[in-house]
C-alpha cells in the first residue's frame, strides 16, 4: 500500500523509456459528453474505432479519455467491459490512454440515461461535471466515490494500455475554487491505497487557484498542467515546471484564437520531451469548434477553436495535419 507519491527519481525512470507521448483528449464525434460516450446504448465502438484510426494515421500514439462516476454506479461491469473494449481497439492501433476519474468541468447536474442535444452555438454545452458540485461537496456519498476510485483502479492498475492516472481534471473550475480540494485530496489518497503500476496526476490549469495548485504539484507523481496560451506563455510555464525535476506532459492545449496552434507549440513540446495532448479531434457533438463564452466576440467568423478534423475525415486545415505527420512521424 503506497502512502507518498513516487520519488523524482521512479518517476524520471517511468519516463526515460517512453516515446515523445504525442495525441488529443478524445471523445468520439456522435458523443455529446462522457455518459453519452460510455452507456451501453450509446457506445459507438464503430466510431471510436474509424477516428482513433485517423488518430494514428496522424501519429498520435496517446489519448486522454474522461470516465464518469455515475457510469460505474450504474452498470460496473458493463463499465468495465467497455472501458476494455475501447482501450483494445486503440491498443491495436499503437495508441496508449490516459484515463481521466473526475471533472469540475461545465454542466453540475450529470443524469444518466438519454443525453441532451448540443445547444447550438454553444461550446461544449452537454459536458457534466463527475461527481458533480453536490456530490462533491456532500462527504455522505463519498463512500461510492470511493468505491469508484478504487475499482476502477484496480481494474486497469496494471494494464499496460493505461500509461497515467489523472485523478481530477481542473479540480476548482466552475466556481468552486478552494471547495474541491478536500475531494482532491481524497482521490489521491485512495488511489495511492491501490498503487497501480502507473503514475498518478492531477493538472494545474489556473495561476490563481495557489492551494489547489501546490497541493496537485507536490502529491502528483508527474507534472501535468493545462496552457491556451501562445509560444512564449509555454515556453514560461515549462521552465518553471521543471524545476520539480519531474516528467512533464501538458494535457490541454491549442485554443488557435489564442495564437495557440500545432506549428507553434509542438515544437516546444517535443524539443522540451514534454508530452502534449491538444484539446479535441473530430468535430462532432461537442462543439469545440466553437470558442468559449468569454472568447465568442474575439473569434472570427469560420475560425475553429479546437479539433482537426471533420466528421468524414478531412481535415479543417490541411497545412495543420501536413505539420503534425511531419512532427510526428
Amino acid at each position: 500500500m503506497r502512502k507518498i507519491r513516487w520519488s523524482a527519481d521512479k518517476a524520471n525512470d517511468w519516463y526515460k523509456n517512453m516515446p515523445w507521448v504525442v495525441g488529443c483528449n478524445f471523445s468520439p464525434s456522435t458523443a455529446i459528453n462522457q455518459l453519452e460516450m460510455w452507456q451501453e446504448n450509446s457506445f459507438d465502438a464503430e466510431t471510436i474505432k474509424r477516428e482513433l484510426g485517423w488518430a494514428a494515421d496522424l501519429g498520435f500514439n496517446a489519448m486522454r479519455v474522461y470516465l464518469h462516476d455515475l457510469l460505474w454506479e450504474a452498470d460496473a461491469d458493463g463499465f468495465v467491459e467497455r472501458i476494455d473494449e475501447y482501450l483494445e481497439i486503440s491498443n491495436e492501433l499503437g495508441i496508449k490512454t490516459m484515463l481521466v476519474l473526475f471533472d469540475d468541468c461545465w454542466n453540475k447536474n450529470p443524469k444518466l440515461g438519454k443525453q441532451p442535444k448540443p445547444k447550438p452555438g454553444i461550446h461544449n454545452s452537454g459536458w457534466v461535471q463527475s461527481p458533480g458540485e453536490k456530490v462533491v461537496l456532500d462527504h455522505s456519498q463519498w463512500g461510492r466515490l470511493e468505491k469508484y476510485v478504487k475499482e476502477v483502479i484496480a481494474k486497469f492498475g496494471g494494464d499496460d494500455r493505461v500509461i497515467v492516472w489523472d485523478l481530477y481534471n481542473e479540480p476548482g473550475n466552475t466556481e468552486m475554487g478552494n471547495k474541491s480540494l478536500p475531494l482532491l485530496e481524497k482521490t489521491f489518497e485512495w488511489a495511492r491505497e491501490i498503487d497501480p503500476l502507473q503514475p498518478l496526476t492531477s493538472g494545474i490549469w489556473l495561476s490563481k487557484l495557489e492551494e489547489l495548485n501546490e497541493f496537485q504539484l507536490n502529491e502528483s507523481d508527474i507534472i501535468t498542467f493545462h496552457n491556451y496560451l501562445d509560444a512564449d506563455n509555454l515556453r514560461d510555464e515549462i521552465k518553471k515546471l521543471k524545476e520539480y525535476n519531474r516528467p512533464i506532459l501538458c494535457t490541454e492545449y491549442m485554443a488557435r484564437v489564442n495564437d495557440c496552434f500545432f506549428q507553434t507549440q509542438m515544437p516546444i513540446f517535443k524539443k522540451e520531451k514534454v508530452g502534449c495532448f491538444n484539446w479535441g479531434f473530430v468535430s462532432g457533438k461537442t462543439q469545440t469548434v466553437l470558442p468559449w463564452k468569454e472568447l465568442v466576440e474575439k473569434s472570427p467568423p469560420g475560425l475553429w477553436f479546437h479539433d482537426i478534423l471533420h466528421q468524414d475525415g478531412t481535415p479543417y486545415k490541411q497545412e495543420e495535419v501536413d505539420f503534425i505527420k511531419m512532427i510526428t512521424l
